[in-house]
């Protein structure tokens, strides 16, 4: 089944919302009303209300709030005998009165602030009993909805005739939670909030580090396994009473949230379609992505997939590739209304330019990746190339052979077309894949992983490409190393040393792209610019643009250095300097040489000559990108065959380091690991070999019987397997050798 996002199912026709805000979050420790979360709130209700929402608050808060006030009264009204006195409980129905008048003149203050109305409506357990009072209540909120006036629900504790103090036998409701899903149902709203001093409903008590936040309640996996916490430190229910009363709501119809009242936002980003706290809802079982349900099944369903995948002829699995990529383009209006989506929402919320810059997909970019598709899917057979044949023996043939690595787990930030790309090499190379990309591209991904899986036929299944979204679900997927083969982290150096560090599972990936443009004293000044500005200008969010601009000491003295500074300016780049200079040149000094800007900045120092150059970049490089601009052969040798970097150019820019652009089809990524696969990483760099030997009843027999040749036959016949069986014999006809070596 296709994995949906479900706090998106219920957000598009959601109107009329119920908030309900709890004791521990309207109040501090010490009893008093929490200014900075009750503003936030209000701040929050002020934007829905703006924005054509019908809010709904239901507040608890008066009791404790009046039992505050009534103990200090009582000190101050106290003698000193009186306090040496065993002090008796204060009565919680005169908390309950004087706790209310204060906290509703604290709402209508700072409504007021915010130029809102509010009214106050108090309730008992007995007004329910009637029919009428139903009806009035409906048609009073209803009323005040209209005029844009925030009803304030409170229960009346004060004259409250319920005879238990948390729960009576009547079963109407028995706190301000379960109220809130009374009047929910009875208002007929579109989503009801309840807001914790946690962040959402765990797996035990918040407290305990085995906890796991739920993101989506299965009331059938999940009812007899939730061990709770205390309840609230103030409150009556704490969240075994809002967990009821969000299965009651939830049971009727009404999606429900419980998240965290201590952020100033989550409300609003409940609407927006993030994944806060956790989500009730009646076809919860049928919306909720397989990972949450089980990080190994959702694994293993990528495994067995990708075992029917490779058993597939050659010919029908470019015929998938060639779907997606028509899928894509026939959808390219939806993608991008989806990106835009994502774009808006980072923009609101702070990210800065570079990271936007990686989240937007341009114009032409969904055409791009369809065509670098079709490019995968008519590239030759990369699965069972036979890599190298020996005869062992007379009549012991033995073969080397290209083969999938199994199944990859891939983690990205902010590039949704990574996505794309790394699903089509999954692909063509016969890998089963789990993709876990960054939230800031959430609604991106989600829609190119839906029309993605939506090409792959059901006698492979959906569960070759697992979109995992929750990224609580990234440590026990990284403990899967008995099921996933290999790591992809694409993003920052703190992603990568986070992987490694959580995993036995090879990792895969580059830690930084501190990329250098080496100008020695002999380059052609015209070629060294127009490099140098495209290394940096291009595209200053890539991990392959320049970031350091290393420049022979000789072009300060004939004006080479001025004139890549003049253009590097022109054309907006900031420049920082290394100690040189910053001396000679008068620059601002940079934070560090082993700094990736991925903006508009750069960093440039001066350097004796080639091998100083050479020492700079082994010193504070990253060994990812290198290039040298020289029309002196020798020393581009020297630079060349001494720069131990992934990929090192001569007279070339540094944003050619690109799979697609080095005729790969499209990359997963960029390596700068020294085992398995270096630089962009496409279809050969997800492959591993296998032994494949035909003998004919050979026996070691402690050597004696066995006369070995050894001999070399892969020049002499050369042959691939098209496809594996599902028995795992090799079949196809022979076919060139795919340049799989380098």
């Amino acid at each position: 089944m296709e994995a949906i996002d479900p706090t998106r199912v219920f957000l598009k026709d959601v109107r009329r919302i119920v908030i309900k805000v709890g004791t521990a979050v309207v109040t501090r420790d010490d009893g008093r009303l929490a200014l900075g979360r009750l503003g936030a709130l209000c701040e929050q209700i002020q934007a829905l209300n703006s924005e054509g929402f019908e809010v709904i608050l239901v507040s608890s808060g008066a009791v404790g709030a009046g039992r505050q006030r009534l103990r200090y009264r009582k000190l101050i009204n106290s003698s000193f005998a009186d306090l040496q006195k065993p002090q008796a409980e204060l009565d919680g129905k005169a908390c309950a009165a004087v706790g209310q008048n204060g906290l509703m003149a604290l709402y209508d203050t700072l409504f007021s602030q915010l130029d809102v109305t509010s009214a106050q409506l108090l309730v008992t357990d007995n007004d329910f009993r009637s029919p009428e009072f139903r009806k009035q209540l409906t048609e009073t909120v209803d009323s005040l909805l209209s005029l844009k006036v925030i009803p304030v629900f409170n229960e009346n504790d004060s004259i409250s005739t319920r005879r238990a103090p948390y729960e009576d036998s009547s079963g109407i409701f028995w706190d301000n939670d379960s109220l809130a899903a009374l009047l929910a149902l009875e208002l007929k709203a579109d989503l009801l909030v309840l807001l914790s001093d946690v962040d959402g409903l765990y797996s035990g008590p918040p407290s305990d580090p085995q906890s796991k936040l739920i993101h989506t309640y299965i009331k059938e996996k999940l009812e007899n396994t939730i061990t709770f916490g205390d309840k609230s430190r103030l409150g009556r229910g704490g969240m075994t009473a809002k967990v009821k009363a969000a299965v009651y709501a939830s049971q009727a119809g009404i999606p429900v949230v419980i998240t965290s009242g201590f952020a100033g936002d989550n409300i609003i980003k409940v609407l927006r379609g993030q994944r806060i706290g956790t989500l009730f809802h009646r076809d919860a079982h049928t919306l909720v992505p397989s990972g949450e349900l089980n990080a190994r099944e959702m694994t293993v369903a990528a495994r067995e997939s990708s075992r029917l995948l490779q058993a597939m002829p050659a010919e029908e699995r470019s015929k998938i590739l060639l779907a997606i990529a028509d899928a894509l383009e026939a959808n390219e209006k939806i993608i991008i209304h989806e990106n835009e989506a994502d774009v808006a929402a980072a923009l609101d919320d702070g990210y800065g330019s570079s990271l936007v810059s990686r989240l937007l997909l341009k114009p032409g970019k969904v055409s791009s990746l369809a065509k670098a598709i079709r490019v995968l899917a008519n590239m030759e057979e990369p699965i069972g190339q036979v890599l190298k044949r020996t005869e062992l023996s007379d009549g012991f043939i033995l073969e080397k052979m290209s083969s999938p690595l199994g199944v990859l787990l891939v983690i990205f930030e902010s590039r949704p077309e990574a996505l794309v790309q790394i699903a089509s090499l999954a692909i063509r190379t016969g890998n089963g894949l789990l993709l876990k990309g960054g939230k800031e591209a959430k609604r991106s991904n989600a829609i190119l992983h839906k029309i993605i899986i939506s090409c792959i036929p059901e006698t492979v299944g959906k569960g070759l490409i697992g979109l995992v979204t929750s990224r609580e679900e990234i440590p026990e997927l990284l403990k899967l190393d008995d099921v996933i083969d290999l790591v992809i982290p694409r993003g920052s150096n703190e992603l990568v040393y986070q992987i490694k560090s959580l995993t036995k599972i090879p990792v895969l990936g580059h830690a930084d792209g501190i990329c250098h443009v080496y100008v020695d004293k002999s380059a052609d000044m015209e070629k060294a610019k127009n490099i140098v500005l495209d290394a940096k200008t291009d595209y200053p969010a890539a991990c392959n643009a320049m970031e350091t601009l290393l420049v022979h000491q000789e072009l300060m003295e004939t004006g080479g250095v001025n004139e890549l500074l003049i253009e590097l300016q022109t054309k907006g780049v900031s420049i920082n300097g290394g100690p040189r200079a910053c001396s000679l040149l008068n620059l601002p000094a940079a934070p560090s040489f082993h700094h990736e800007y991925s903006a508009l900045t750069c960093t440039i120092e001066i350097v004796d000559d080639v091998h100083a150059a050479i020492d700079h970049i082994h010193k504070h490089g990253s060994a990812h990108t290198d290039c040298i601009v020289t029309e002196d052969p020798e020393v581009a040798d020297i630079f060349l065959h001494q720069v131990d970097s992934a990929a090192v150019f001569h007279n070339a820019s540094t944003r050619f380091s690109d799979g697609f652009r080095f005729g790969l089809g499209a990359e997963v990524g960029i390596s700068t690991s020294r085992i398995h696969a270096r630089g962009p990483v496409g279809v050969e760099g997800l492959l591993t070999t296998r032994w494949i030997a035909r003998g004919n009843g050979h026996v070691v027999d402690n050597d004696k019987g066995v006369v070995y040749t050894h001999k070399d036959l892969t020049q002499q016949g050369k042959k691939t397997c098209s496809s594996m069986n599902s028995n795992g014999s090799l079949g196809g006809e022979p076919r060139a050798r795919a340049s799989l070596i380098k």
